[in-house]
């Protein structure tokens, strides 16, 4: 098929999709798709370039490169260069974060009609508001950890309040994050009460809402889910940060991470893992894809983190690791994203948007 990819985007998230626009790509093109790649850019331009890829990672002038604008038709000619369509048979929203992640561009894209890979309008937002997906988890009496949330105008007007309910309700450690971003962009793990206040204000740099959870003792776990209205989960893989935690450093940079597949445990535990993404992916009614990234304690308690409808696909991820640990080559695993794309499109397709009364 005519795959749309993509990349970039208005996101702090922007990097990361670059990195793994190019894992999809490639994996792509192994699987004989027809590759379009689509760059967006950090001021929000849609591009159309055969190297546009290259061009967003190396920060070429664009206007010099003459790429062609993109826009979305909400009339059925989907993507469109110029006025001509550009004829994908569906799109590959490889971005993270705002913007992308969240139902925005899903939201568009089923304005106009076009097919994507990956969680509709409500998984995508749900996946992408830690506090509203944390909420969904409780709903269905998933176990989460302690957290409080709250808003940059609550913070402005009762900071002494909200510093005495982080210290007094969670303790310290905690890990200060925007609600709405990943990749550990902008997160703090603080660990004096003199670096709290610090941390909320970076924090609040990409999101004017703010969770603040309180750190859990225990094993990194994450499993890759996969599917629709029958989605299965992968072998569940362990993160051993290079850092104190697997900040965004440890995550794409810093290539001492160590990523332990399948993890060290026992078969009931793994068992447990595994139903409890499945559990996740649907509390969020997700699609397609997730990574689900929970905590094993001392104990033996699993304790639910959060999901990612759109996770990383770089050259260290463990979403795709995990795949391929569990029997699934890239090419293989993006040629079946996109075929679970068409099929929940050509599921919706079926619905009946017109309503006729009785004669």
């Amino acid at each position: 098929m005519k795959v749309a990819v993509l990349m970039g985007g208005r996101s702090g998230e922007h990097q990361v999709s670059l990195r793994s626009a190019r894992f999809i790509m490639d994996s792509l093109a192994e699987a004989g798709h027809e590759v379009v790649p689509v760059g967006i850019t950090n001021d929000g331009r849609w591009l159309y370039h055969p190297d546009i890829h290259a061009m967003l990672v190396e920060g070429r002038d664009l206007d010099q490169a003459t790429p062609v604008y993109l826009e979305l038709d909400f009339n059925g000619r989907g993507l469109l260069a110029g006025d001509r369509p550009l004829d994908v048979d569906i799109v590959f929203p490889v971005l993270h974060g705002p913007f992308g992640e969240d139902g925005t561009i899903q939201g568009a894209l089923e304005v106009a009609g076009i097919p994507y890979v990956g969680s509709g309008i409500l998984g995508s937002a749900l996946g992408m508001d830690k506090v509203q997906m944390k909420a969904a988890f409780r709903a269905r009496n998933l176990p989460v950890g302690s957290y409080i949330s709250f808003a940059e105008w609550e913070w402005q007007g009762r900071r002494a309040e909200i510093t005495e309910q982080i210290t007094r309700r969670l303790g310290l450690p905690v890990f200060v994050k925007p609600a709405n971003l990943g990749s550990s962009v902008g997160i703090t793990k603080v660990k004096s009460g003199r670096e709290l206040a610090p941390a909320v204000e970076e924090a609040l740099q990409y999101d004017f809402k703010i969770i603040v959870e309180k750190a859990i003792v225990g094993r990194e776990i994450e499993v890759s889910v996969l599917g629709n209205e029958n989605p299965r989960a992968s072998l569940p893989g362990e993160i051993i940060p290079a850092a104190d935690y697997y900040d965004y450093n440890a995550k794409y940079i810093d290539n001492r991470s160590r990523l332990i597949i399948p993890a060290q445990l026992s078969d009931a535990l793994t068992a447990e893992i595994r139903t409890l993404a499945i559990q996740a992916f649907r509390a969020v009614d997700a699609v397609g894809l997730a990574r689900v990234d929970m905590f094993v304690t001392p104990e033996g308690k699993v304790i639910l983190n959060e999901i990612n409808t759109m996770p990383g696909f770089t050259a260290i991820s463990m979403y795709p690791k995990l795949w391929e640990k569990s029997g699934l080559s890239g090419a293989s695993l993006a040629n079946m994203l996109v075929e679970l794309g068409m099929a929940w499109h050509q599921r919706r397709r079926k619905l009946r948007y017109k309503y006729e009364e009785d004669k």
